[in-house]
């Protein structure tokens, strides 16, 4: 059973048993997969600046949670800046995702800053498409899936999601509260507060 992420002398530990590890390599190589834009015919030009001159607003309610748009009420503007920092963000997206998916080796984590950093990235990307899966929207919708605890009484797709959403959830809750403890010893440590 998987133990929570927790702030110590070896920095940011964790456990995760290899059923929640392969989940969890499956979530993360899904979500990859979305943010794949496929190169086909690109200008070598255009990927070496970062630029997307054929990106557009995605279809998909999950990948549009992932790469939402900048400016709500411009749409001209949004496309333009989408256009300007679409592929970046896609990269970025991934690679801290394929960061998090090659720790799963091993059931004992230990995160480094900047490992803690991808998998903080990669867990709350996950939540984002199960969120939009699940048609979460408010924070009733967000009670209504958090009631979902049992796993032996999953008998349908949206059930097993909600609790899969939960699982992730509590991983990145016990991850954060690492991070801010790690922030809070740092800070006492130096004498900053």
């Amino acid at each position: 059973m998987a133990e929570p992420f927790t702030y110590g002398r070896r920095g940011i530990t964790g456990r995760l048993e290899e059923p929640e590890r392969e989940l969890l390599r499956g979530l993360f190589n899904d979500v990859i997969g979305m943010l794949d834009p496929g190169t086909g015919d690109q200008d070598p030009l255009e990927a070496l600046v970062g630029l997307s001159p054929h990106a557009k607003e995605p279809e998909d309610p999950a990948l549009a949670r992932l790469l939402p748009n900048a400016f709500k009420d411009d749409p001209e503007a949004a496309l333009d800046f989408r256009r300007l920092t679409e592929r970046s963000l896609r990269e970025g997206k991934a690679g801290a995702l394929r960061a998090a998916a090659l720790s799963l080796e091993s059931r004992h984590l230990v995160l480094d800053d900047a490992a803690a950093q991808h998998w903080s990235t990669a867990l709350n990307d996950v939540r984002l498409v199960l969120a939009s899966r699940l048609g979460i929207r408010s924070e009733e919708d967000a009670e209504k899936v958090h009631a979902i605890t049992d796993w032996s009484a999953a008998e349908d797709v949206e059930a097993y999601l909600a609790l899969v959403y939960n699982f992730v959830t509590w991983l990145q809750t016990t991850l954060i509260e690492a991070m801010l403890d790690a922030r809070r010893v740092r800070s006492q440590g130096s004498g900053h507060e």
